[in-house]
């Protein structure tokens, strides 16, 4: 088990505007700055508070809208450690797993935590502990666990000239 990380609780319908606000866009704020500004509008002291490895709940459709990449990449600079969500806009799911944040979807999961919950996750195994209370996630295939071990699926690609199960040779 890792160490404890912070739930962080949102509902349905989070879209990357409400992740990141286009207005706070790399290319308005500064690449430097930009995560800074990650659910501005819906919880001002979210990226001022969050810790690497905490972990965020959604309800339905995670991420919807526009497929803008900075919304996620604002979340794995804040080192976010992974998205447990009734389900995922397909898109940004996508851009999830290419960034290296792992994402889950749980039709429970989402329900049975509280905001501010301290957790333990084994990514491996997929399970989540909470005072004696454990929680099992559907755990990430091994290719995308060789992947998110190297950062994102590009870092592995990258490192190892072939995507995480693909035969080499």
């Amino acid at each position: 088990m890792t160490e404890a990380r912070r739930i962080w609780k949102f509902g349905d319908s989070i879209n990357t505007d409400d992740i990141l606000p286009g207005k706070y866009a790399p290319f308005m704020v500064g690449e430097d700055m930009f995560q800074s500004y990650a659910f501005a509008h819906l919880r001002p002291e979210f990226a001022a508070q969050v810790k690497p490895g905490d972990l965020l709940l959604g309800g339905r459709n995670w991420g919807l809208g526009s497929s803008r990449e900075y919304a996620p990449k604002a979340l794995k600079k804040l080192q976010i450690g992974g998205i447990i969500a009734k389900s995922f806009a397909r898109i940004h799911y996508r851009n999830l797993l290419n960034l290296g944040i792992p994402a889950f979807e749980s039709e429970s999961v989402p329900d049975l935590l509280e905001d501010g919950d301290e957790v333990r996750f084994d990514l491996a195994t997929g399970v989540i502990r909470r005072q004696g209370e454990t929680f099992q996630l559907k755990p990430a295939p091994a290719f995308l666990q060789e992947a998110l071990k190297e950062g994102s699926i590009l870092a592995y690609y990258k490192k190892y000239q072939r995507f995480p199960g693909e035969k080499h040779g």
